[in-house]
């Protein structure tokens, strides 16, 4: 056999070995999914924590260990006076949606949604819904009159198995107490996983990740707070009696964007059809104008270059990772998405097809951001 023809099998082997060990990567990523999603959460809340802990040790010359303690009780500590101050009046507003109001006006949608009603209503709809589609509209209705009763029936089971949910919420405690104890120690584990020659281009990866992290939490933090004070001033003006707890859960889960809204919508329609019904269009207006604001002028402004993704690379990443990763996928799909796109462009487009438009001077910037991050205690 020829030296070509051993060169060539050789080669072959080697594709196939790599195939193999690809696909059993594959896999054993797929069964640690959900680990790896709350190791992903953990490392979220890491950085939440870590920036007062930078601030601290900067402004201050507060030792690192005093720096994380007084981080993550003065977390703890404001959570807690917010709490004192409006928990009571949310946890009684919340009790009568969940128990009362939201059930009341599922019901009250339930059976305004029909065919007469809808003509009744909407005038010029009566071709359409009348004669050869009159079956078909009915047939419709009754099924959204099912689905609105059985939404009704359970209480919006938007977030369902609790034990689970804390179960997961301390699991990402502790790993990211774990990960903020020593975080220069996961960091250098991860930098010696690679080759010698590539290790300095993985800190500055590593770097850049963290920045964008960290714009990530920036936005969304006052976003949140954004879409909360909006949605519960506009409700309130219109006569929503829960509007503190309605306006709370607009901002909660305007942290997932494009769905999120749309969560959002049903309770907050339900309760205006009880207490408000002259004023359902305009409960619709407010929300998905707070969503609007928020998405078009609020996020753009606040976001850094690295953070100012495309809209449809974000859908997409939420349909992908939601798929994939379930509810926790969906909610951290943003920040998933945004770190993948970091990977494709230092590793593929600036490394692979040499498209390098990032000075020197920002590579040395955010290599010696990393550098500071991993130095040792100061006495």
């Amino acid at each position: 056999m020829s030296a070509r023809n051993t060169r060539s099998i050789n080669i072959g082997l080697r594709n196939v070995v790599a195939t193999i060990l690809i696909a059993l990567g594959l896999v054993f990523v797929w069964e640690i999914r959900g680990t790896l999603m709350l190791t992903f959460a953990a490392v979220v809340l890491v950085i939440l924590f870590t920036m007062p802990v930078r601030v601290l040790m900067n402004n201050f010359e507060m030792n690192r260990l005093v720096a994380i303690v007084v981080s993550v009780c003065g977390f703890f500590v404001v959570l807690a006076l917010i709490g004192w101050s409006i928990l009571p009046i949310i946890v009684n507003q919340f009790n009568e949606l969940a128990n009362n109001v939201i059930p009341r006006g599922l019901t009250v949608a339930s059976e305004a949604i029909t065919r007469e009603a809808l003509i009744e209503q909407f005038h010029f709809l009566e071709p359409v819904l009348s004669g050869e589609n009159e079956d078909l509209v009915n047939q419709f209705i009754s099924q959204v009159t099912d689905a609105l009763g059985r939404l009704g029936g359970t209480v919006l089971p938007v977030v369902g198995g609790v034990a689970n949910t804390i179960l997961s919420a301390l699991i990402i405690f502790f790993l990211s107490m774990y990960l903020l104890a020593e975080p220069e120690q996961y960091v250098s584990g991860i930098v010696k996983l690679t080759p010698v020659w590539y290790r300095d281009r993985m800190k500055e990866i590593l770097a850049r990740i963290d920045s964008t992290l960290r714009a990530w939490l920036s936005v969304t933090g006052v976003s949140m707070v954004v879409v909360a004070v909006l949605t519960g001033l506009g409700l309130a003006l219109l006569g929503i009696r829960e509007w503190v707890a309605l306006g709370v859960l607009a901002g909660v889960l305007s942290f997932i964007p494009n769905f999120g809204p749309v969560v959002a919508l049903v309770p907050s329609v339900a309760v205006a059809l009880v207490q408000a019904p002259q004023n359902v269009v305009w409960t619709v207006v407010i929300i998905y104008g707070v969503s609007f604001l928020q998405s078009q002028v609020v996020s753009p402004v606040l976001a850094s270059e690295r953070m100012n993704m495309p809209a449809i690379l974000i859908l997409l990443g939420q349909i992908i990772f939601g798929f994939f990763f379930g509810f926790l996928g969906l909610m951290l799909a943003v920040p998933l998405s945004a770190c993948m796109a970091v990977l494709v462009d230092e590793m593929y487009v600036k490394d692979v097809l040499g498209d390098r438009e990032k000075s020197k001077a920002e590579a040395d910037a955010s290599a010696e951001a990393l550098q500071e991050e991993m130095l040792p205690e100061p006495s």
